[in-house]
């Protein structure tokens, strides 16, 4: 079993190998609030106001620079999508891998520090 401290504690590293079908939903239960959407996995977060939203997308910026793992962003006026794929699995043609766990983990624990209510 994964659970989020153990990816908080991971660096995410150069892969070429996606996740199996079978090991997403053990990853999913360690991410709450994430989601599979084909080959990513994606998340909402919502905001008091739009000095909110940008300040976490400002706030997530460092971490996933740090990882070298860059999300897809979404961004409206009060709510941010995150959507995370490894684009160098499945021979180029890309999926989900334990990066995008990684780098999901991260998010969501600035989210819930700073943001949450």
């Amino acid at each position: 079993m994964i659970k989020a401290t153990d990816l908080l504690a991971k660096k995410s590293q150069h892969t070429t190998t996606a996740l199996d079908a079978a090991s997403l939903p053990i990853y999913l239960a360690a991410t709450p609030g994430w989601a599979q959407d084909g080959a990513k996995i994606v998340k909402t977060f919502e905001f008091k106001n739009y000095y909110e939203t940008l300040a976490f997308i400002n706030a997530i910026a460092y971490v996933i620079h740090a990882e070298d793992h860059h999300p897809e962003l979404v961004v409206t006026y009060n709510r941010c999508v995150v959507k995370f794929d490894t684009h160098t699995v499945n021979e180029g043609k890309g999926g989900i891998s334990e990066n995008d766990f990684i780098c999901a983990a991260k998010v969501n624990g600035i989210y819930q520090q700073s943001f949450s209510r």
